[in-house]
């Protein structure tokens, strides 16, 4: 294998891995916030989360830029205080990468913990449990596939991420250069055969992603009607 096909494959493992990380935290706590807190206008507020999902890449890159680009508020805070800089970075590609990605891990832990039966946690906090003991150690378990099933989805998603991407990190190879830019690229400079290798890894592993998301979700519901 070339360094032109691994360097941007290894490159595209490492941001999805990122990206899939910093969307499951925020995914998991603002589903189990939605899922169970009384907040007003929830519905509101889940549309909105869900917004990456629908709003066009570029559209979202746009947003980045303006958020965390050199002039941006939070950009220009973290260059002046900290001289760190995520444009052309492939830091700002796992950011990017996770905004666009974080809905999925978001609606799936929401699902997942709707499911769960609050009977159950009841009887947790009876026996003295605190809220942290109730969500490790009876919300959680019985949510995990279903939350496990939404990062791998996240996971695929962000493997695939290129609009916003390419806005905030840009094509520098061996920095911020992903698979799928390097197979745009690769289309348009006429390498056909680099192209069809780089869409065949990229297609084969989100088969395997797809495959193993599919078995976790019916191993969470039946875990669920087992309960």
């Amino acid at each position: 294998m070339s360094d032109g096909v691994l360097i941007p494959l290894l490159l595209t493992l490492k941001i999805a891995g990122w990206a899939t990380l910093l969307a499951l935290v925020t995914g998991v706590a603002a589903g189990y916030a939605l899922a169970r807190g009384r907040l007003a206008g929830r519905e509101t507020l889940d549309a909105v989360l869900t917004l990456p999902m629908v709003l066009p890449p570029t559209v979202l890159g746009y947003y980045l830029l303006v958020l965390v680009g050199r002039k941006g508020v939070l950009g220009r805070w973290l260059d002046e205080t900290f001289g760190i800089t995520l444009i052309f970075t492939w830091q700002g590609a796992a950011i990017a990468a996770a905004i666009v990605a974080f809905p999925l891990v978001f609606k799936a832990a929401r699902a997942a913990f709707e499911a769960v039966d609050g009977n159950l946690e009841k009887a947790a906090r009876s026996l003295g449990y605190s809220e942290l003991k109730v969500f490790l150690r009876v919300t959680m378990p019985l949510a995990w596939p279903g939350v496990l099933a939404g990062a791998m989805l996240a996971f695929a998603r962000a493997m695939g991420e290129f609009g916003a991407t390419l806005m905030v990190a840009g094509s520098l190879p061996g920095r911020t250069q992903t698979l799928s830019i390097a197979i745009y690229e690769a289309v348009a400079a006429g390498e056909d055969e680099t192209a069809h290798f780089l869409v065949l890894v990229s297609s084969l592993i989100c088969i395997i992603v797809l495959v193993a998301s599919s078995k976790l979700l019916r191993t969470g519901h039946m875990r669920l009607r087992t309960v």
